[in-house]
């Protein structure tokens, strides 16, 4: 198929295959997207001149800068002699519009790809020997650039790729160049380090200099603060947080959303295909009596799409005068669902939240439904006995800790903290049922929350049994 690029930019998510682009260095056709924004830009691989190349197409309305901007990063690149796909042809479409095509590394992985396999745990374990030789090649690059006075604003490991043992700086259009021949300042490192640092799960926080200690062995020009690129990387953490959460309610790459007078989708789009029938017809579930909960405010049921068993829960309005104390302000599956991928984004278990729809009038709200993937473990009353004879395991008290102290470093709190909430599975204690869970601005705030979340925790069992006696010793005030 020959296409112009208005056609492109009116193609969506799925421009058809293959594609043929006429270009000066000749037909430029490409076999495989790998990354499509649309309207904006298209990566993908295919083959011009012969050559098997990764091609870039910038199809925005003002695409120059960005075509620009990745020209002159890779050029930076190979001036400064870091490793990086070699360039193949770039130019201007006869219709508008931009495309750069680099070498085909055939095999090659980002070093994200390979870090979200490792076997054992994701996100992976703080000192995994495995986990640690990644990040040692992706911070001897970063080193490589810093001392080169060069620097990537979208620093994370999906922007490192790595082929025939070798690790390649890939996306020009992040490079930047603070002082192009020399090293960049300290500060300017630390800053660039922590976006990079930011990415990963605050328990790797922990370990911030010994990573370093690699670092330092490409590039010591400048000596770092670790204290102060401790706070840089909270900050940094912070921001893409808030982003994350604002995603998770528009329609982009992760998350399918549509908004209609009437109602209100946001899906997690993986997951959108198989959810489509279950959420068009949100009741249909609960015209039988639900599995897990038939309640006055909510109804909780057990329903699968394909082979995955999901838990659907639906909000209910009792009546009016619920209604008026509702309709003004987001749903609890509006809160939940933010909640779920708050919780998703730290690091802390919880099912993953697949799917949220609103039923609304105009601005106004009404019922909703959620979707969240289902935990099988026990919660923690069947776990311990409701009259908490039996204490936790090693393992089992020290993921319960865990993930209170991950809480902690968050600010937190739950705001139903029954044992009924927590489940135990896979090694992990999972949080459910996020209607009231908040985080909070201040720590004095959240010591006020986290004590009541405490007292209704240790409500669970009876006073003075030995369950109680192990949370009172172990659980901080």
């Amino acid at each position: 198929m020959s296409a112009d690029v208005r056609a492109l930019r009116q193609s969506g998510r799925e421009p058809l295959l293959p594609l043929r682009v006429v270009t000066a260095d000749g037909p430029l056709v490409i076999d495989q997207w790998l990354r499509v924004l649309p309207g904006q830009r298209l990566v993908g691989a295919g083959e011009i001149s012969g050559k098997r190349v990764l091609a870039k197409l910038f199809i925005a309305p003002r695409a120059r800068q960005h075509w620009q901007r990745e020209q002159q990063g890779l050029v930076a690149l190979a001036e400064a002699s870091i490793p990086t796909p070699g360039m193949e042809a770039s130019g201007e479409f006869t219709d508008g519009g931009y495309f750069l095509c680099t070498h085909y590394l055939e095999g090659a992985r980002t070093l994200q790809k390979e870090w979200d396999e490792l076997a054992d745990a994701v996100p992976p374990s703080p000192g995994d020997p495995r986990a640690s030789v990644l990040l040692a090649q992706a911070l001897d690059s970063i080193a490589l650039l810093h001392r080169a006075g060069l620097i990537q604003t979208d620093l994370h490991m999906g922007n490192f790729l790595l082929h025939d043992g070798q690790v390649l700086v890939i996306d020009g259009d992040a490079i930047k160049g603070l002082s192009p021949g020399q090293p960049i300042s300290a500060q300017e490192a630390e800053d660039n380090l922590a976006i990079f640092f930011a990415q990963l799960d605050a328990a790797w926080d922990a370990m911030l200099e010994l990573s370093l200690i690699e670092y330092l062995r490409v590039n010591a020009e400048r000596p770092l603060n670790p204290d102060r690129l401790l706070g840089q990387i909270k900050r940094v953490r912070r921001k893409r947080l808030d982003a994350w959460l604002a995603k998770a309610v528009r329609d982009c790459t992760p998350f399918q959303v549509e908004k209609h007078w009437s109602r209100f989708t946001a899906v997690v789009r993986q997951h959108a295909a198989a959810l489509r029938p279950l959420i068009a017809a949100p009741d249909q579930p609960f015209t039988a009596v639900p599995s897990l909960k038939d309640g006055g405010t909510s109804s909780v049921t057990l329903v699968e799409a394909g082979e995955q068993k999901l838990v659907f829960k639906r909000y209910n309005i009792k009546g009016f005068g619920h209604w008026l104390s509702r309709f003004w302000r987001p749903s609890r599956a509006w809160h939940s669902w933010l909640a779920g991928h708050r919780l998703q984004f730290l690091g802390i278990a919880t099912p993953a939240p697949l799917a949220m729809v609103e039923s609304r009038f105009g601005p106004l709200r009404r019922r909703a439904w959620l979707v969240n993937a289902f935990c099988p473990g026990p919660n923690l009353l069947e776990l311990f006995g409701a009259e908490g004879q039996r204490l936790p395991t090693e393992a089992e008290g020290a993921a319960l800790l865990q993930v209170l102290a991950q809480l902690r470093e968050a600010r937190i709190s739950h705001g139903d903290f029954k044992a009924t909430n927590l489940l135990w599975h896979a090694g992990q204690v999972w949080l459910i049922d996020l209607d009231s869970l908040q985080a909070h601005d201040s720590e004095s705030h959240w010591q006020q929350a986290w004590a009541r979340d405490r007292a209704r925790l240790m409500r669970n069992w009876p006073a003075g049994s030995p369950m109680t006696e192990w949370l009172e010793k172990h659980l901080i005030r």
